[in-house]
């Protein structure tokens, strides 16, 4: 603009003018501030729950007090080198006449429970299985059970029943067809107890969305990223995992809040009992 000035023997007014520049574009500076801390705070997160994405990572940031949207976030992310999730096209669905995507609907916390099978192998080859259990209300996971092998009774026994003790029962339990949950025990224990079983129509997993979206986030976030030697070492670090899924990770579904935030947990009394006078 000094130069424009210089050779046009003109004023700001008439420089401006001629050359279709408003005025105020001479007096602007950058306001980009200085990123430092928050590219720390990005890092810091990042090692710790890369596997999210940066729009989650994003979130959590949100939640520590940065002022932040998730555009600034993903360029940043770029410039520090962290790798950014793959996008998949949409598969199409083939729906049966009369049928709806999910059949029924969670309104309260332990409404619909929802249950199915994640297989895997082990560092050896050895399959092994993994039973995920989801209140589909709060979307929280309720347990995830690693064994080799898990029949009907098992379902029983090591899941459900501990389950029950520990949550009180749904008044749905849905599931796919499988042999473990179309077993005659099982359907009757579920009978006995009050739980209404729902299977879903045959060949429509999207039926059981809520636990089929969950299982695809353990294989991606933890069975994609670890190679277990047994099934306890799975069982420790999917346990691990679980805390942080259910207590930090944002979710889409929610607000970007976690099903449980942390802040809700209950805290344990600092004070003794009451005592009356």
């Amino acid at each position: 603009m000094v130069h424009a000035r210089q050779k046009l023997g003109t004023g700001e007014r008439h420089t401006c003018k001629v050359l279709g520049l408003a005025r105020s574009t001479l007096r602007y500076r950058s306001q980009r501030q200085n990123d430092d801390d928050l590219r720390l705070a990005l890092i810091r997160l990042a090692k710790q729950y890369g596997r999210y994405g940066y729009r989650k990572v994003g979130a959590l940031l949100r939640m520590e007090g940065w002022r932040i949207n998730h555009k600034k976030v993903e360029r940043l992310w770029r410039e520090e080198g962290l790798q950014l999730p793959h996008r998949h096209k949409k598969r199409k669905r083939l729906y049966h006449h009369n049928v709806s995507v999910i059949r029924l609907r969670p309104h309260y916390a332990n409404h619909i429970w929802s249950i199915d099978f994640v297989h895997d192998r082990l560092s050896n080859g050895r399959p092994y299985k993994m039973l995920t259990v989801l209140d589909e209300y709060t979307r929280e996971a309720l347990s995830v059970t690693v064994v080799t092998k898990m029949g009907a009774n098992e379902v029983l026994e090591e899941a459900l029943y501990p389950l029950l003790l520990k949550r009180g029962q749904p008044a749905y339990l849905r599931s796919d067809n499988g042999p473990e949950f179309s077993a005659a025990p099982f359907q009757d224990w579920l009978k006995r107890v009050g739980i209404t079983p729902m299977q879903i129509y045959p060949g429509s997993p999207w039926e059981n969305g809520y636990n089929e979206r969950f299982n695809g986030t353990l294989r991606r976030e933890v069975l994609n990223a670890e190679w277990f030697a047994t099934t306890r070492q799975a069982q420790a670090v999917i346990n691990h995992w679980l805390r942080q899924y259910n207590h930090i990770r944002p979710h889409h579904a929610l607000g970007m809040r976690p099903p449980i935030p942390e802040t809700l947990l209950e805290k344990p009394s600092q004070g003794g009992t009451a005592q009356g006078g």
